[in-house]
């Protein structure tokens, strides 16, 4: 299996890697997320002028040709500056709908703009009930008139805050928990009946509960098949797995550089902290368990394109090793760095909080364990 980038791809890497260090710095990511938007449509712009936002589409609907690696890319330096910008909500998941079964009006519509940075998206899948299930789903989607009539609400929908437009799965048919009748639609925010209430999440980000009391969506709006899209949220989540995956991995990253360099500075005993023994073995704990998670997120993400079994294998496994490594990597960070590592002053008590929150999107460990388990 060839683990090797491509020279686009490492060029990629350097020029985000360099505009998230220069452009992207602590200072700037602090005032972006204490400003009453919470994020920066200026990097958003740039992004999108950039390329980034294109990387993962064929060159057919405008994008540059990539896919899952150059979003793994993408992510793993988005990780390292703890960017907080929805690129996994709007281009992974809403482009990843569109992509695989978006009809030629849907992808005309929406994946320009959001290649060009003009369109923002959330994916609005989780409900107060549903524990990481993708059946439980007490939304409905009813037919009326010409189209669909949604009613529901739709728990920690990452993003929301500064979304334009909704994906939202929703019951058109069967029992709760069925496999039959699920489907996806596309929803604008501003439609009647659309009401959220925002807040900030712990690791900086943005989030909604969003409410559907008899939302009007046309008929066209509907993406792939009425009833018939468990297969399509799946392949799309673990698309997005994958990524956050490599997120989890640029953040571990610095984590770990971090508190290596910490341990250099802080003085106990009259020496550096880093000379103890102990706390050597706990930092090569760390390293371990990171370069674990980095080539368990290449297979995964080498793995996406496999038949379904396979990859839902790959990706449960995967999430269950990231999930790990990023609890005893954060763990042992703010451990190290003792009282120091959970004041906002000190940037560790940040990724902390962003790879303790890793763990409870699309499925905890516990969950893929069992999903792995299921598979075997």
């Amino acid at each position: 299996m060839d683990f090797n980038f491509t020279e686009e791809q490492d060029m990629v890497r350097d020029g985000l890697s360099r505009m998230v260090r220069e452009q992207y710095d602590w200072e700037t990511r602090s005032k972006a997320i204490a400003s009453e938007a919470g994020w920066s449509p200026e990097v958003w712009a740039q992004l999108a002028e950039l390329g980034i936002l294109g990387m993962p589409f064929s060159e057919e609907v405008g994008g540059f040709g990539g896919g899952a690696v150059d979003a793994m890319v993408v992510m793993e330096e988005f990780g390292k500056g703890l960017v907080v910008e929805p690129f996994v909500p709007t281009v992974v998941c809403a482009g990843g709908f569109l992509k695989h079964a978006g009809s030629e009006a849907q992808q005309e519509e929406h994946l320009a703009a959001i290649i060009g940075g003009e369109r923002v998206f959330a994916f609005a899948y989780g409900e107060p009930k549903g524990r990481f299930d993708y059946l439980d789903i007490g939304t409905t989607a009813k037919k009326g008139g010409d189209g669909y009539v949604l009613n529901g609400h739709k728990a920690v929908v990452i993003g929301a805050p500064w979304a334009s437009h909704l994906i939202v799965t929703a019951r058109t048919g069967g029992a709760r928990r069925e496999a039959e009748g699920v489907s996806v639609f596309i929803v604008d925010k501003s439609s009647a009946g659309v009401s959220t209430r925002d807040y900030a999440t712990v690791d900086g980000r943005r989030a909604s509960e969003v409410y559907f009391e008899n939302v009007s969506v046309p008929a066209e709006n509907l993406i792939g098949d009425e009833g018939a899209a468990l297969p399509l949220i799946e392949l799309v989540t673990d698309e997005a797995i994958a990524a956050l995956c490599a997120e989890a991995c640029g953040a571990m990253k610095v984590a770990h550089a971090q508190t290596l360099e910490y341990s250099k500075q802080r003085k106990q005993f009259g020496v550096p902290i880093g000379k103890f023994q102990v706390l050597q073995h706990r930092m090569v704990d760390m390293y371990t368990a990171y370069e674990t998670a980095v080539s368990m997120t290449y297979l995964a993400t080498l793995k996406l394109g496999e038949e379904e079994k396979v990859r839902k294998r790959h990706v449960s496994a995967t999430k269950v090793s990231v999930g790990q490594s990023a609890r005893l990597i954060g763990q042992e960070a703010v451990q190290i760095h003792g009282g120091n590592g959970v004041t906002d002053e000190y940037q560790i008590g940040h990724y902390f909080k962003r790879l303790t929150l890793f763990d409870t999107e699309f499925g905890n460990i516990d969950h893929h364990m069992k999903r792995h388990v299921a598979l075997a």
